[in-house]
């Protein structure tokens, strides 16, 4: 069948979540006689993938604050996309060669060269306004080159149109000018259109998927998209039907599905309800690798989500956890950092029912390359986010949560939305590393001496990583000069920092994570190891390391489970 679009517009538009099933009911119930109380209820089916798109390009978080995304729209979406329609068969050949993955290569065929084309013109009619925003940063750049240390007042009238009233310029204190973005106030403005986000719904049955940050996303047969706002309950109540079934009225409401598309979203669901989840632990703590840096960690009656990036369930030889192996309701999803492989826009959309709370590290406020996750999340829904800086902790009746300093893995940009999390339940203590860097011992050290040993270490060792330009590289005025550009890496730790770490904390286990191994990664992270790639050889190694020494160690992949004993009473109840 032919690709369907399906427009929806949001009648309260601005409203916060909450009364939404009760608005669909109200619905269903004026059309007298159409549905009946009697209608079969439908779960919408475990392989269900929804992709969030904007501007027809895959949602991440740089998409999401309005000048971070004007700056990846000019400097990457129209760049890729005008390569593309001049040369398609370069593009189609370069993503053949496993040497050149992730790199800005369109994978399409050419025959959609003509779509493509028509994406770009679509998007500079439309975006305008985001263009305008894109080239207003360079020239206020270029305004601010000309301060000599005086007062910045006079350079207001200066600010290009479409950043008045959104900046304020400064000094850092070796007098070299700048500007603040206040962000707030621009997430208020015109500036924040939601009208170009969408969903893509298909059913997924293998791992494969195109690279995310070069290929836009062209609706194929058999795929519907839904035009409507991340932000709204709408979501909430659809993807709620994964636990608890809806009639097909109500699912059908919910993303404003036309009559004659029918049969498209009956393929969607099904009347089997899912494998009900059960907590069948033999100890009070438990935790549960679900691949790459995601791990659920049960402490008594209270659960923390670390990093949610799931796979889906369907037919595999790669045994792993999905969505159908997560609680009801998660109390506590930790971010660690703002990269798409940790915040993946995707995966949180789709619990965000589930979710209580939200904690994530805080941001250098105002800076361009630094968006904050607090002000993103909520723009798309999320009503409940805690925002934490360094040594920060937040109690509950069976845990702490600590945030850690997180020093590397961002090119040595000023970025402070990076956290480890430490976590102490019952008498046990673990520390969620992610891709956290010893480039400065000492400040481990003195964690250290704050926080105590640890006794489980989760630690990222992709100590290759990709040229800060990867990701951030539309937010530079000029590219960087390749030699540095490859000397600045997006990289955890190598052998001789990741023994440096484990030893600081005296960890009586340490596990290797957020390699990006797992096949359902591809499309977010470009990786391909083999046994001679430098993160396989430095994690072996330090495996082997910390085997010699009585660790217990291990590089996680696929699905891994591990049940912690403890003394604690655990019948407290949580309210």
């Amino acid at each position: 069948m032919a690709s369907i679009l399906v427009k929806w517009a949001d009648p309260r538009r601005g409203a916060l979540p909450g009364d939404g099933e009760a608005r669909f009911r109200r619905n269903s119930e004026t059309r007298a006689g159409v549905y009946s109380m009697t209608d079969d209820l439908f779960f919408v089916r475990p392989n269900l993938l929804a992709e969030p798109l904007i501007d027809r390009w895959y949602a991440w978080a740089h998409l999401i604050p309005p000048v971070t995304a004007a700056r990846n729209l000019t400097h990457r979406h129209i760049p890729i996309m005008e390569s593309f329609i001049a040369n398609p068969t370069v593009h189609e050949t370069a993503v053949k060669n496993p040497h050149l993955l992730g790199g800005p290569f369109v994978d399409h065929h050419v025959e959609r060269v003509g779509e493509v084309a028509k994406l770009k013109a679509d998007t500079l009619n439309r975006r305008g306004d985001l263009v305008a925003l894109s080239a207003a940063i360079d020239d206020l750049r270029a305004v601010l080159a000309n301060a000599s240390g005086y007062s910045l007042e006079p350079l207001y009238e200066q600010v290009p149109e479409p950043l008045q009233g959104f900046v304020e310029l400064v000094y850092d204190l070796n007098n070299r000018a700048s500007f603040r973005l206040i962000e707030p106030l621009i997430y208020r403005s015109t500036y924040a259109d939601d009208s170009g986000q969408s969903l893509v719904f298909s059913l997924l049955s293998k791992d494969d998927r195109p690279f995310i940050l070069s290929t836009p996303r062209l609706v194929a047969q058999n795929e519907v998209e839904v035009t409507i706002p991340f932000r709204s309950e709408c979501l909430d109540l659809f993807f709620g039907a994964g636990r608890t079934p809806k009639t097909f009225a109500a699912l059908k409401d919910a993303l404003g599905w036309e009559d004659a598309s029918d049969d498209a979203m009956r393929r969607l669901l099904t009347t089997e309800p899912p494998r009900p989840y059960r907590d069948d632990r033999t100890g009070p703590l438990r935790w549960r690798y679900f691949g790459h840096a995601c791990i659920l960690l049960e402490a008594g009656l209270v659960n923390f989500l670390v990093d949610p990036v799931l796979s889906y369930t369907y037919e595999s030889t790669i045994s792993r956890y999905t969505y159908d192996d997560l609680p009801d309701v998660i109390h506590y999803v930790l971010i660690t950092h703002n990269h798409h492989d940790h915040v993946l826009i995707e995966t949180l959309l789709r619990l965000r029912h589930r979710i209580r709370h939200i904690v994530v590290p805080r941001s250098v406020p105002g800076a361009l390359q630094d968006p904050s996750l607090r002000l993103l999340l909520a723009h798309i829904g999320f009503a409940n986010v805690i925002e934490l800086d360094e040594m920060d902790e937040i109690r509950t009746i069976h845990g702490t949560i600590v945030g850690l300093p997180f020093l590397g893995e961002h090119g040595d940009l000023h970025v402070h939305s990076k956290m480890a999390w430490y976590i102490k339940a019952g008498r046990h203590r673990l520390l969620f590393a992610a891709d956290s860097s010893t480039v400065s011992p000492a400040v481990y050290r003195q964690v250290r001496s704050a926080i105590g040993d640890v006794d489980v270490l989760f630690l990222g060792m992709e100590c290759d990583g990709a040229p800060v330009s990867w990701i951030y590289g539309p937010l530079f005025p000029s590219p960087l000069p390749r030699s540095m550009d490859r000397a600045r890496r997006l990289a955890g730790c190598d052998y001789g920092r990741a023994v440096e770490i484990a030893t600081t904390f005296n960890c009586r286990e340490a596990y290797v994570y957020a390699m990006g191994q797992e096949p359902w990664l591809n499309h977010i992270m470009a990786k391909k190891y083999t046994e001679q790639s430098d993160p396989i050889i430095a994690s072996n190694r330090f495996i082997e390391h910390c085997r010699r020494r009585g660790i217990k160690s291990e590089r996680l992949f696929g699905e891994r489970e591990l049940v912690l004993e403890d003394g604690a009473d655990i019948r407290e109840k949580l309210t």
